[in-house]
C-alpha cells in the first residue's frame, strides 16, 4: 500500500505521487511517514525531504521550513520554500549562513518574536549549507 505525498510551495504543487517512504525535517527531528501513520501535523525545520522507492531514496529536496501533514494514507508537505538537492549551490548557501548569523548577532533578544525569526533562519540557512556539501559531492 504505497503513501499518497504531495510537496507544495507557496508558487505551485511541486510533487504529486505515490511514494514507500518519504523522511520529513521535523521541528523535533526527522520523522519517517510509512502508509499507515498516524495522523499528525507538525511544523518543519530547514532540512531535507527523503523520497524513497524500493527500498532507497530516489530524491532529496531542501526545505527551509513550514508545515506536514500526515494521515494514514497521505503526507502533504507545505514548505516555505523548496529546491533539490542537487540544485543547491554551496556558496549561496554560505551567503545565507554569513547574513543570518550577523542578524542573529544583532538581535534584541528581549524581543522574543525577532529572536526566534533570527533563530529559525539561522537553524535553516546552516542546515542548507550542510545540505549543499553532499550534493555537490554526489556530481562528481
Amino acid at each position: 500500500m504505497p503513501l499518497a505525498l504531495e510537496i507544495i510551495s507557496p508558487e505551485k504543487l511541486l510533487l504529486s505521487r505515490d511514494v514507500d517512504m518519504v523522511v520529513i525535517p521535523g521541528t523535533e527531528g526527522d520523522l519517517g511517514i510509512l502508509p499507515g501513520h498516524a495522523n499528525l501535523i507538525t511544523g518543519l525545520r530547514g532540512g531535507l525531504v527523503d523520497i524513497y522507492a524500493g527500498g532507497q531514496i530516489t530524491e532529496r529536496y531542501f526545505v527551509s521550513g513550514g508545515f506536514a501533514e500526515v494521515t494514514d494514507t497521505h503526507c502533504a508537505v507545505l514548505a516555505d520554500s523548496i529546491i533539490r538537492q542537487s540544485d543547491l549551490n554551496p556558496a549561496t548557501a554560505a551567503t545565507l549562513l554569513d547574513e543570518a548569523k550577523a542578524d542573529y548577532a544583532a538581535v534584541n533578544m528581549a524581543d522574543q518574536d525577532s529572536y526566534l525569526r533570527a533563530s529559525d533562519r539561522l537553524i535553516s540557512a546552516q542546515a542548507m549549507l550542510d545540505s549543499a556539501a553532499p550534493a555537490r559531492a554526489e556530481k562528481t
